[in-house]
């Protein structure tokens, strides 16, 4: 397993793997064959910048067995999905914020993201497990209350696009099975969700393959697996964590 990162260090922008408290810098590109230039910095001494820059993040609905059941909704027959706006893209350790245009509530929603290797198109389920490069931590928070403001037409893409409102990271994690993973959000020290990957309806080999059968899928691009039960509101100043063991950490502060 590895664990990718980039980060700012000095004024300068950089990549490479995280050993312990130290990061191995890497040169040439993440996704191509990337070489160690043999260069280690302190983990404290870095800022964690997003792990890659998708050019899209597309997001699930209703991917979890446990969460279909509580809200009542047949299982999809296929993948249920929105784009997240590539604004909305956040580091660890930085601030989510509360919009000036919106005074209601806001929800976190810890996630698995998938992270595309290589360009994936119309691609069978062995080709899709091939195009995946590894696994992220995701907060996926909504602005909740515009989702279904409007009986005619739910607002997923305008709710959940808002500046701070994607956050991912800090690390890539290679080479795991994620079938095994457990996601966890702690708000302020209180566990709110713990759940199995395994309880996921469309796994990541099987979503890849039928995303890319609409969507091409570019390096760098995430998919957020979707949330299961637990989810819940934030206030200003709160702490919210999504903690995937294997994967990484993802802290922010809410204002």
């Amino acid at each position: 397993m590895a664990q990718w990162v980039r980060f700012e260090h000095q004024g300068k922008s950089g990549f490479g793997q995280v050993h312990d408290e130290q990061v191995a810098v890497y040169s040439g590109e993440l996704f191509a064959s990337p070489q160690p230039t043999g260069e280690t910095i302190n983990l404290a001494e870095i800022t964690l910048d997003t792990p890659c820059t998708p050019s899209k993040m597309i997001a699930m609905v209703d991917n979890f067995h446990a969460l279909v059941t509580k809200l009542e909704h047949a299982v999809p027959a296929e993948p249920l999905y929105f784009l997240k706006g590539n604004n909305s893209f956040l580091a660890a350790n930085q601030v989510i914020r509360t919009p000036k245009s919106y005074a209601g509530k806001i929800v976190y929603e810890g996630e698995l993201g998938i992270v595309i290797g290589k360009r994936c198109h119309e691609a069978s389920e062995a080709e899709a497990a091939e195009a995946i490069f590894g696994y992220t931590c995701i907060n996926d928070v909504t602005a909740i209350e515009i989702l279904n403001r409007d009986p005619g037409y739910p607002q997923w893409t305008r709710s959940k696009s808002f500046d701070t409102f994607g956050v991912f990271g800090p690390y890539i994690a290679t080479d795991i099975d994620p079938s095994k993973l457990v996601i966890k959000t702690i708000l302020n020290d209180q566990e709110r969700q713990n759940y199995p990957v395994a309880d996921m309806i469309f796994p990541p080999a099987k979503l890849v393959s039928l995303i890319s059968q609409d969507v091409p899928l570019e390096a760098g691009d995430i998919i957020a697996c979707g949330t299961s039960v637990g989810v819940g509101s934030m206030k200003p100043g709160s702490q919210v964590s999504i903690v995937i063991e294997g994967v990484g950490r993802l802290d922010n502060r809410f204002e």
